[in-house]
Formats: structure tokens, sequence, C-alpha cells
């Protein structure tokens, strides 16, 4: 298990979701199958466009705050300058 931090959204890029995982590809797995009650499962985030991931899980924590904190510009600028398709990073990912 590798901690990461992530970001998910919608299919309109809409709406942002930041989280923390020790296993990225099984909770990605879970968003996109809406085993996970609450936020990203009420506005259907399931497309996973951005992560990182952490040596250690209070790294991984660590980040998810900060990111947490960014305006919503400079979260865009992040994901832009690896992802500016904005493309689903989840099956490179699972294959």
């Amino acid at each position: 298990m590798q901690p990461a931090t992530y970001i998910l959204t919608n299919k309109s890029n809409t709406v942002l979701y930041i989280g923390v995982t020790s296993d990225l590809i099984k909770r990605v797995w879970q968003h996109k199958n809406k085993s996970c009650q609450g936020f990203s499962n009420t506005y259907n985030l399931s497309k996973l466009i951005y992560f990182e991931l952490h040596e250690e899980m209070y790294e991984a924590i660590t980040r998810e705050k900060q990111l947490k904190n960014w305006k919503r510009q400079w979260k865009i600028s992040l994901i832009e300058k690896e992802n500016p398709r904005w493309q689903d990073l989840y099956d490179e990912l699972s294959h």
C-alpha cells in the first residue's frame, strides 16, 4: 500500500474532490462504483484527474489539507500542468 493524495471530478469537470488513501486503485474503484457515501457520491465524482504518491501517510494527509485550503484556480493550474485534457487517469493505474 502506498499513501496517495488525489483529485476527482465529475463528467463535466465542474466539481473537485480532494481525498487521501493508502490504496489509490481500490479507493477510486469505490468512487466509480458508488460505494462511497457522502460528497463524492452526491456529486457523481468518479473521474481521477490528479494524484500524488507519498512515502508516508502523514505526508499524504498533510498534502490533502494543503490542497483543500488552496483557491480553486490554484487547483485547476495544478491539474492542468500534469493532465491538461482532464483525462481519467484510473485506467492507466489499473493496468
